[in-house]
């Protein structure tokens, strides 16, 4: 028998089983969640399965896009339990979905809109709805420094055109999103509504004139009945896209739609943006939202905890004493509460262990504002030499004595946790050590720290010391 001949009959008996694509999709909806599963991975479709890779299609440009950037990696990691030989995922745009997407939308554009309550450019332009359903006014945490914002958008939820335009400013992490999210979802079952980012309404206005559709992007756009636009300071220094806002602008306010905008500043602050629409803009209700204080900081990592608590089956334990650290300590944003919130619940997790403050304050390093410069390697070392009561040039020498190599020991962890220098620098500033000593020192520390909790105890100590001057706070 010829080598090609033996070749086949080795395929032809290689019959792998094919994958099952149900299974996969099954898997998807219970791991990446419902929501993200009907809004995104229901609409792929399973094309192929080729040597070493699956090929699968998706509808539009947008969709595929999207799923790319978020859900592929995911993907892949799903369809490996099944098939370890798939490295990789093909995703292509199914062109004769798209032509009869096209079809459905020339010929039955009323019905669509009508089922469907949104409004957008289909295929070729938008297929775009940032609504969320999780963000509501029923789950918006009120406080002094949102109440006027969150009585504003319930208004205008309630009585379209109370206040036009409604502008609603503050910094990164507020809840602004959640506000126009909120007012979108409550006006939607009555009316045709738009909901998009600044960045996104520019894409839009680009890819129209490039396509000769600016007829199409004028309709869809002015045909709305509530248009929602998160974070306008990203309109800036475009003449042509602001002149055409403008116009749009104008004609829903004439026609009785309203107009939500968020940004992080003022209307009066917006650089680069036309004059006449700085002026629109403030001639409607304009309110800030501003940091939270103490009390609502504290209502937020409360909820974040039993929602988390909920997730995972009453799993969660945050102490009051670190929902109160946290609460007072971070301040610039409600995202970052969250955020932390969700590193200790990962921390808890991941070591099944509730972690102190002082271990908090480590894990949150970043979110306090702690600044690494003031952490030095010479701080680290002097106060080390303090606790255990030996001098700097003990620790520094090359005696390997009991009594100076834990000390020895100790500082050299601390610095690897406490600074982002890399082992030989650190290495460099212990005498020249070479590296593997200080990597023999890290792992030894904590190997001795799961075994004696006195020294654990200690090196708590050190850190607080280290980070806060505070010589007692575990």
């Amino acid at each position: 028998m010829s080598k090609k001949n033996a070749l086949n009959k080795e395929n032809e008996n290689f019959s792998p089983s094919k994958l099952d694509w149900n299974i996969i999709q099954a898997e998807m909806k219970n791991k990446l969640g419902t929501d993200i599963y009907e809004s995104w991975l229901r609409k792929i479709e399973f094309v192929e399965e080729l040597k070493n890779y699956v090929l699968l299609s998706v509808s539009t440009r947008f969709i595929r896009d999207w799923i790319t950037s978020r859900y592929l990696d995911q993907i892949l990691q799903i369809i490996k339990i099944h098939r370890k030989d798939i490295n990789r995922i093909e995703l292509r745009i199914d062109e004769k979905k798209v032509k009869d997407v096209d079809q459905i939308s020339n010929t039955d554009n009323n019905s669509l809109e009508n089922n469907q309550n949104i409004s957008f450019i289909k295929d070729s332009y938008l297929r775009y709805n940032r609504i969320d359903p999780n963000k509501k006014f029923d789950n918006f945490i009120i406080g002094s420094s949102n109440k006027l914002a969150f009585e504003a958008s319930k208004k205008v939820s309630e009585n379209i055109s109370y206040y036009n335009p409604l502008y609603i400013y503050g910094g990164v992490g507020m809840g602004k999103t959640h506000l126009l999210n909120a007012i979108g979802l409550s006006l939607k079952g009555k009316n045709k509504v738009m909901f998009i980012s600044a960045e996104r309404f520019m894409y839009q206005f680009v890819k129209s004139i490039k396509s000769n559709d600016m007829v199409k992007f004028k309709e869809y756009f002015r045909n709305t009945d509530i248009l929602l636009i998160d974070d306008i300071q990203f309109m800036n220094g475009k003449e042509a896209m602001q002149e055409e806002f403008f116009h749009t602008f104008n004609a829903l306010l004439d026609k009785g739609s309203q107009v939500v905008i968020s940004a992080d500043r003022p209307p009066n602050k917006l650089s680069r943006i036309q004059e006449r629409i700085k002026s629109r803009f403030a001639g409607g209700l304009v309110v800030d939202i501003q940091k939270p204080d103490y009390d609502l900081r504290n209502k937020i990592v409360k909820n974040k905890v039993n929602e988390l608590n909920v997730f995972y089956s009453n799993e969660v334990n945050v102490s009051n004493e670190i929902q109160k650290f946290i609460s007072s300590e971070i301040k610039t944003s409600i995202r970052e509460l969250v955020g932390a919130i969700n590193r200790i619940v990962s921390f808890s997790r991941i070591y099944n262990k509730i972690p102190n403050v002082s271990e908090t304050k480590v894990i949150l390093k970043d979110l306090l504002n702690l600044s690494e410069n003031r952490v030095t390697i010479d701080l680290i070392q002097s106060t080390v030499c303090k606790f255990f009561k030996i001098s700097k040039n003990e620790m520094l020498s090359s005696r390997r004595s009991r009594y100076l190599v834990r000390p020895r020991q100790t500082a050299i962890y601390l610095t690897k946790i406490l600074t982002s220098k890399s082992l030989p620098e650190i290495g460099r500033e212990f005498s020249n050590r070479d590296h593997t000593t200080i990597i023999h020192s890290v792992k030894t520390i904590e190997k001795l720290k799961a075994e004696d909790a006195e020294l654990s105890a200690n090196i708590d100590k050190l850190k607080n010391q280290i980070l806060y001057n505070k010589e007692n706070e575990i």
